[in-house]
Parts: structure tokens; C-alpha cells; sequence
């Protein structure tokens, strides 16, 4: 008897999916016997840290919480987060007769399931449910058709679990020790960051060719219209037989390939294109080929995630985070899948619609089937798609902003998919002519007809390059044949440079992992998440740029773990995963050979080295010997003239010279400069700039030296204490210190400035109650303080020309509650192409910010008010819609008082002694294995 029909005759059934947000919908959908509640992710996990670790393990246990002794044996913990949900589950099943695990159909979901499993231990009948699409028919067919555990997807997520524990806490505190606390590595997320440091180094490395052509405006002497134009533009192709240079012709070093090309300059492109004006010109070929575009793949992970990006300006994370929203509540498919499969259903559906939004015409006789071409797909999955048999157009779905947009754009693809090619005609035309000199040039024009549009009727896909010609474009040119006189309008001589390869962007970055086969589709955003919050990546517009600490942690990690971050081994270790997934391989001997280094690795990813023949052991034996490691030089980098780059606990800095030593120069570098901008001369320029300590004269009243200081928070001034000056106890004395006005610079600054600032605050006076008003200067600007009321000043002058009776003024007036008059924006970028609101930079309370009335995005590391795009504004815009509205901390109610004995107190504050001093002991033995909550995702 199926769990559906036994339903029917009474019982309660407990169903367990991740989100709350899952959980209501379902539970819409199976009716009474049914109770739905949410695990909210994960229940279960490794250890955090060694507090969380039982007591009777010892060791490295503690540390790791993978016992890697006993065949790497994981210690699993109820998170500290989760336990009352645990006890509500475990309530729930007690009150159950059957208990259906409905998490997610893709690994991770299977872990979940089984970790529930585990820690509810059910005593009722257990089933599998499982579905990619959250609809009343596909629940209740999943309720029908329960399967077993995949225990071998279980244990694939497992060694990938304790992979990147191990890769993790094991490596990144080499990174604490040799180069700044708090960092991490991780096995996809430091071979991501290899990636986007070494196109940085290619960019600088780059030199720039200049390159120079011709442009011709040729008229066939007719009169044109849209169908056929009278005109067109080509570009010179070759003179006297020889190609002329273009771009893709030089390389990195700025020198041509070969000596084939003829490379014009700007004297001879002048004189060419002087003595071409006279020419007659003729056609000398007409090549016509056939045009046909087929429609692409329904979207798998990472192409919605590339095509959100470009189209939407999403980046990977708030892509996935909106998906999973759709998901969720029933409007798409599952999001995390290498497929680009569609069921039947989904095939008639979208012909459906084919046939009636767009017409028979632009229906293919048979079905288009997409091959898998991602390695190791789980093709048991769909391709995203909207759910259902019958597709809801985005119109009839009720979706607004960001949902909305990304819904449209997974109904257009999976529409797109099933409609008829596109065809047309791809035209390329040779125009040649003898130059007054005797030259023969020829130029060359190709044009593109689109005579049936077929799937870009409904969709066209976009293109990392800004500058690419998507594929709906025509380029029309004039009906002409062999022969035809032509004559030149106008002939232009062109200069070019050639341009460093492009940096990454989300889209490109996800791209070339992908293609290298490195990581999992699911965990891309993750990934690109984790780099840009721990600082090892920043964004310029769209662009993901390195910081110099990334260039620190990858020098490290290239020269002292290279098959760590080596692009073939870690692919190969995927391939490993996998195999283990598919039961071709066992996990145990497979993590032994990677941590201990013995024997042969299962696929060989344990053999892929750095291509030196050095000896291959384990990660264990990589991490013991850190003496050979020169923290100093992993984190030095020439410039040029002496000057290099230093990488310190508090940032980049370029110094010149020894310390100590006469000359000696040294100057911190702006966070946000990316690396390829850093020039000698751009150095020279830091250097010169002012730094260090500016002695600026003697306090008459105190006899102590002032000098002004260039700080991590900014410019300011402080006095020199005598050395005799207690520092700490009772008696200690601190150094009075100001911040500079922001109308004030360290190489202007005087010493009655700085005394002046260090007498802040300044007593203004009292009011008739003799409550007395200061002048004050804060994080937030300068204000008065009276009491506990704060009245902020329009300028920093007011702090030292303020009167008692302009301050009693100010406080006359009621407290203003609301915000003052808005400022007016620094900055207008546009329309956002999701709330159809323009979008404008604001000056805020922390800095500038990107708003459309409605959401408010800080600007990050990277962009700045003069350089952010239109593009950036929108895509910090939807990830912080993305992320939904701040969670509200509930308010502590306040503490009831109450007549306490003096004994019961005293009592008390024994026990809290005690207490403290029991916790001072514990945060001592686990403060280190705290340290290893630094990130350990892939």
C-alpha cells in the first residue's frame, strides 16, 4: 500500500524539507495526515572549533573533528543554532507514523536526509522523497514513489566534507603564520583566486602595440534604402598580397608573431590612405554563404548564472539566492543541476507555448533534445525550467522586481529552446584598388541577413565582451557583384592599440571553472562569495580584481603547496569525488593516499605535482616543515628603482631601502588600487608623497613634542610622551590625540592647529541649570553635548567659535527626529533595468551608497563615486535585494528587579568568580582551535 493510500485510512506523516519557505508551500499541497516542517538547513556538521568537540577525543581529533587515525572518522555536532529545531522535529516524530525525508534531490540534500536520520533515529517507517519542482503533481507523485538513501551519494558529500576540512585547517594556519591572521584557503577557493591573480599578472605584464589601418566609405552610386544601401564601410585587409596587422597579430610582449603581417604605422597608413583618394575601386569577389543559428541550451547553474549577469548585472550569489526564492514557492525547477535535459513535459510545454505566442512557423517538426556536455552531470535532473506541464508566462505569474526579471529569463531560454533555427545569409565583399603610388590595396566588408528569425523571437543570449555583436544583429550591405565600380567617399587612417586580456568577471569566472572542470556547478557562487569577503578579491565595475594580500597567499601557495592549487590536479581530484560517487572508487584509501601520502591516488590525482620531479607526499607532510618557509619574501614584490611592494598585517605598503638606514623610504598604498596600476612611477609618487611622522614643535605649556601622523584611519596629530611616563597601571597617562579637519592635510598642518585640535572638547559653557555644554568632534562630525543630549554642528570651524549663546540657541530648538533636508545626489546612473527607478549615488551616514528609492546599496572596496558604471550601481542594487530585508534583533524584555539579600549577593558574585574564571580557562585551551573557523569551503 502506497504512503498516499494509507493516508486516506488515518495517521500522521512528518515531512522534513530545508526551509520554512519550502515547507508552506508543500504543505498547501498534501492536505490533512500531513505535517510539513523545516530542518533550516543543515542540523548536523564537523565541529567548529574544539570547545564543540566531546571530551573523550584527544589530539588532532580536537583540532580537525576528523579523526584521521581511524579511517578519517568525522565527529558530527547538532549546531548550537539547531538544537531547539532538533527537539522540535524529534517532538513532531514521536507523534508520527511515518517520517518522509523531502531534502533537496542533489547531494548535499542527500547528506541532510541522511544526518536527520541519524540524529532523530525514527522508529517509524522511513522514506526517501524526492522532486525537482515543487508543484501540487510533482508532490504528490512523490509521496507516491519514496525511494531508499542513496547511501553512495551520502558518502561522496561526506569525503568531500572532510576534504575541505582537512585542506582547510591545515593549511590556512600556515597563511595566520606566514603572512596575516584570519585568512583561509580552501580546495576550489584558492585555485579560484590563482586564477583571477595570475590574468592580473598577465596585465602586468602586458606591453601595448600600436597598430594603424584603413577605413573606406565605398558608394555604388545608386540610391539605397534599408534593403539595399547605397553605401558601405570596409576595412583595409592587405597591400601588395600581404595581410595587414590587426590586433590578434601581437603579443603580450607588444611584438608581432610573425613577420607575415604587414604592420602599418601612423606616417605610412597616412600616406597610404593620401594616395588612395584618387583610386578607382571595383568588386573583386562576392562569397555568399548560408546563415543558421540554433537556439541554445536550456539553462543548467552556471549559464543561468552567466546570463543573469550579463543581462540582469546579478552576480553568482544573489543569482542563486533570487532561484532559490522561485524554487521555493513553485515557479521554477530545481536550481542546482549540470543538466540541460527536459522532461517530456516540459518539452510539450514549451512547444505549447511556441505554437501559441509565436505560431506554427516557428515550431520544429520534432522535439530538440540537448545533450549533456558538462563531465559528470547528474542527468537524472532537469535543465531550470519553469514548473509545471502548462508554463505560466512571467505576466501570469504575479512576480515583481527581481524575481520577476530572473523568472523571464528562465521562461524565455527554456521557450527559446524548442523553436525552429534562424537563418539567413552571411555576405563577405572584396573591394580592391591601386594606390597613385602603385600599391594595390584591398579592403573587405562582411554583412549578415536574417531572413527567419525562428528562436531569437524570443530570446537572444548576451555576451561577456560589451563590445560583441549579439546574434540577431544584421549588418546589410549593398547588392553588388563581381566587377562593379565603386567609389571611394572616404578613406581614414586608423590608429589602435592593443589592450591587456580582460580581467574576470563573475560570468567569465564561473565560465573557466567550469571549462577547467575545476569544482561543482552548485558551489560556484559560494566560491566567488568567499573570495571577495575575505578580501582576496575586489570589484571594479563588473570586473573581479585581486588585492596584493591574494598575490601574498598565491605566491605562498604556488611555491610551497603547487599541486594544491595546480588547475589539473584539482580537476583530477573531482574526477576522484566523483568516481567515489559512482562507487568506482572507496573513499577511505582515497583520503589516506591524499593526507598521508601513501601509494598510488586513486586516478591519479595524488601523482600531479608541480612538474619539478620533487617528492610527492601527503598534505600532512607539505604543512610540518614551515621553516622553509621566508614569510618576509612570499610577501615582497619588486616594483622597479629599488622600490618594492610589501604585504603587512595592516595592508600594501612600497618602501625603498633599509629600515634603519639613512633614505629610507616608505608609503602604505590605497586598498582599492589594483595591482597592474602600480607603476614605478605611480610609486615614486607614493613615496614622495607625505608619510610617516611630521614633527611640527614643542607644546610651550607641557614641554612635549607634537607631531602629526599619517594613521590607518586618517591624518592625525599627537604629542611625544617622555619615557619615563607610566604606559599601564593606575597612573598610566595616554598621549592626547585629534584627528586632522577633513579640511586639513598632514603637509599643512601647524603646531597651533594641532594644539588647538588637542584641546578638544572645548567647554562652551552651561545652561541655566549649570548642566555644562561641550564642543566635541565624533565619528559622525563635530556637535555639542549637553548631558546626554547631542546636537550635531554644521561645520568643524563652529567646534572653536561657537558661543554659550549660539550653543543655547541650538538646544532652544526641538530635537530634530527625522533625517535633515536630503543632500542632493552625487551621482546619476540610469533607469534599473528591475525596479524601473532611477538610481542615484547618496552620500550616507557610512559613506556613499547606490539607491532607487526603495533599496539602499553601500558602495564596497574597489568602487568609488567618480568611477562606478550604471552596470555596478544595478548589480549592487539586486544583490542586496537579493539578500531580503536586515533581520530585526528581538529586544531583550528588561530584567525584573528585585529585593536581593546582602548574603544571596554576596553569594553571587562568588559564582560569578568562579564562573569567570572557569570561562578564562576554557577561551584559553580553545582560543587556537577557534582560529580554525577560518572559511574551509571548496
Amino acid at each position: 500500500m502506497s504512503p498516499t493510500s494509507e493516508t486516506a485510512h488515518g495517521g500522521r506523516r512528518l515531512v522534513i524539507v530545508e526551509s520554512p519557505a519550502k515547507a508552506k508551500t508543500i504543505k498547501g499541497y498534501l492536505g490533512p495526515g500531513y505535517v510539513v516542517e523545516a530542518s533550516v538547513g543543515h542540523i548536523r556538521d564537523l565541529p567548529s572549533g574544539a570547545a564543540e568537540v566531546p571530551e573523550k577525543y584527544t589530539g588532532e581529533v580536537r583540532r580537525l573533528g576528523v579523526d584521521v587515525e581511524h579511517d578519517f572518522q568525522p565527529i558530527y555536532v547538532v549546531n548550537a543554532d539547531k538544537r531547539a529545531q532538533v527537539k522540535k522535529l524529534k517532538d513532531l516524530l514521536a507523534e508520527s507514523d511515518e517520517l518522509f525525508l523531502a531534502t533537496d534531490e542533489d547531494r548535499e540534500g542527500e547528506a541532510i536526509a541522511w544526518h536527520l536520520q541519524e540524529v532523530l533515529k525514527p522508529k517509524v517507517p522511513v522514506h526517501r522523497m524526492v522532486f525537482h519542482e515543487i508543484t501540487k503533481d510533482a508532490i504528490r507523485e512523490a509521496v507516491a514513489n519514496p525511494r531508499e538513501l542513496n547511501q553512495r551519494m551520502v558518502d561522496a558529500q561526506e569525503t568531500r566534507r572532510i576534504l575541505d576540512r582537512l585542506y582547510g585547517y591545515e593549511v590556512s594556519p600556515v597563511l595566520w603564520k606566514k603572512v596575516m591572521p584570519k585568512l583561509s584557503a580552501g580546495r576550489v577557493q584558492s585555485v579560484a583566486t590563482r586564477l583571477v591573480v595570475e590574468r592580473e599578472r598577465e596585465r602586468i605584464a602586458f606591453r601595448s602595440a600600436e597598430y594603424w589601418d584603413l577605413t573606406g566609405t565605398f558608394s555604388t552610386g545608386r540610391t539605397g534604402d534599408a534593403s539595399d544601401p547605397s553605401t558601405l564601410v570596409a576595412r583595409l585587409a592587405a597591400v601588395d598580397g600581404k595581410r595587414v596587422a590587426q590586433g590578434r597579430d601581437f603579443g603580450a610582449d607588444g611584438r608581432l608573431k610573425s613577420e607575415a603581417v604587414l604592420h602599418l604605422d601612423e606616417a605610412n597608413a597616412r600616406a597610404l590612405a593620401a594616395a588612395l583618394a584618387e583610386t578607382r575601386f571595383s568588386v573583386r569577389s562576392v562569397e555568399s554563404k548560408p546563415y543558421r543559428r540554433s537556439p541554445y541550451a536550456p539553462f543548467r547553474t552556471t549559464t543561468l548564472q552567466q546570463e543573469a549577469s550579463r543581462k540582469l548585472g546579478f552576480g553568482a550569489k544573489a543569482t542563486m539566492q533570487v532561484a532559490q526564492k522561485l524554487y521555493e514557492n513553485g515557479f521554477i525547477t530545481y536550481m542546482r543541476t549540470d543538466s540541460t535535459v527536459l522532461s517530456d513535459t516540459a518539452v510539450a510545454a514549451a512547444r505549447a507555448q511556441v505554437t501559441q505566442l509565436y505560431g506554427a512557423d516557428y515550431l520544429p517538426e520534432k522535439p530538440r533534445v540537448y545533450a549533456g556536455k558538462v563531465k559528470n552531470a547528474q542527468e537524472a535532473h532537469e535543465a531550470i525550467r519553469p514548473s509545471g506541464d502548462r508554463f505560466r508566462t512571467p505576466a501570469e505569474t504575479g512576480l515583481t522586481g527581481d524575481q520577476f526579471k530572473l523568472y523571464e529569463l528562465i521562461w524565455k531560454r527554456t521557450v527559446a529552446s524548442q523553436m525552429k533555427d534562424a537563418t539567413g545569409n552571411s555576405v563577405t565583399v572584396k573591394i580592391g584598388g591601386t594606390s597613385a603610388d602603385g600599391r594595390d590595396a584591398e579592403f573587405s566588408a562582411s554583412g549578415k541577413t536574417i531572413t527567419f528569425h525562428g528562436f531569437m523571437k524570443a530570446y537572444v543570449e548576451g555576451a561577456d565582451d560589451p563590445n560583441a555583436e549579439l546574434d540577431d544583429r544584421e549588418r546589410r550591405l549593398p547588392q553588388v557583384t563581381e566587377g562593379d565600380a565603386l567609389s571611394a567617399e572616404e578613406i581614414t587612417a586608423d590608429g589602435h592599440a592593443t589592450k591587456p586580456p580582460a580581467r574576470y568577471t563573475e560570468a567569465t569566472l564561473v565560465k573557466e571553472l567550469e571549462e577547467r572542470e575545476i569544482g561543482r556547478p552548485s558551489t560556484y557562487a559560494s566560491i566567488i562569495g568567499t573570495i571577495l569577503d575575505r578580501g582576496y578579491v575586489f570589484k571594479k565595475g563588473t570586473a573581479l580584481v585581486p588585492s596584493f594580500l591574494s598575490f601574498a597567499v598565491v605566491n605562498l601557495l604556488e611555491k610551497h603547496f603547487g599541486r594544491l592549487v595546480d588547475y589539473d590536479f584539482t580537476a583530477r581530484m573531482e574526477d576522484d569525488l566523483d568516481r567515489i560517487a559512482r562507487g568506482e572508487a572507496q573513499s577511505v584509501p582515497w583520503l589516506k593516499r591524499f593526507y598521508f601520502g601513501e601509494g598510488e591516488a586513486a586516478g591519479g590525482a595524488a601523482d600531479a605535482g608541480n612538474g619539478d620531479g620533487d617528492h610527492l607526499g601527503g598534505l600532512k607532510e607539505l604543512v610540518t616543515d614551515l621553516g622553509a618557509i621566508d614569510a618576509r619574501e612570499i610577501s615582497s614584490f619588486p616594483v622597479g628603482d629599488g622600490i618594492v611592494l610589501r604585504v603587512g598585517r595592516y595592508g600594501a605598503y612600497v618602501e625603498r631601502g633599509e629600515r634603519e638606514q639613512e633614505g629610507y623610504q616608505k608609503a602604505d598604498v590605497p586598498d582599492d588600487l589594483a595591482p597592474d596600476e602600480l607603476t614605478v612611477e605611480y610609486a615614486e609618487e607614493l613615496l614622495a608623497k607625505p608619510s610617516g611622522d611630521f614633527e611640527l614643535g614643542t607644546d610651550p605649556v607641557s614641554g612635549h613634542q607634537i607631531v602629526a601622523k599619517a594613521g590607518r584611519y586618517g591624518p592625525y596629530v599627537t604629542e611625544i610622551l617622555p619615557e619615563s611616563t607610566p604606559k599601564t597601571g593606575k597612573n598610566a597617562v595616554k598621549p592626547r590625540t585629534a584627528s586632522l579637519f577633513k579640511t586639513m592635510s598632514l603637509d599643512t598642518v601647524t603646531l597651533e592647529e594641532a594644539l588647538q585640535l588637542m584641546s578638544l572638547p572645548r567647554v562652551v559653557g552651561a545652561d541655566a541649570e549649570g548642566v555644562e555644554i561641550t564642543a566635541q568632534n565624533g565619528r559622525y562630525g563635530p556637535y555639542l553635548k549637553k548631558g546626554t543630549d547631542s546636537r550635531s554642528l554644521t561645520s568643524e570651524d563652529q567646534l572653536f567659535s561657537i558661543t554659550l549663546e549660539e550653543a543655547l540657541a541650538i538646544y532652544a530648538q526641538p530635537k530634530q527626529r527625522g533625517r535633515a533636508a536630503a543632500k542632493p545626489p552625487l551621482k546619476e546612473l540610469g533607469t534599473d533595468p528591475v525596479s524601473e527607478k532611477p538610481v542615484v549615488v547618496k552620500d550616507g551616514r557610512f559613506g556613499p551608497y547606490v539607491t532607487d528609492g526603495e533599496t539602499n546599496a553601500t558602495l564596497r572596496t574597489g568602487d568609488s563615486v567618480e568611477t562606478i558604471t550604471p552596470e555596478r550601481g544595478y548589480e549592487l542594487l539586486a544583490e542586496k535585494r537579493a539578500k531580503g530585508p536586515a533581520k530585526k534583533t528581538a529586544k531583550k524584555a528588561p530584567a525584573k528587579k528585585t529585593a536581593a539579600k546582602k548574603t544571596a549577593a554576596k553569594k553571587t558574585t562568588a559564582a560569578k568568580k568562579t564562573a569567570a574564571k572557569k570561562t578564562t580557562t576554557a577561551a584559553k585551551k580553545t582560543a587556537t582551535a577557534k582560529k580554525t573557523a577560518a572559511a574551509e569551503p571548496e
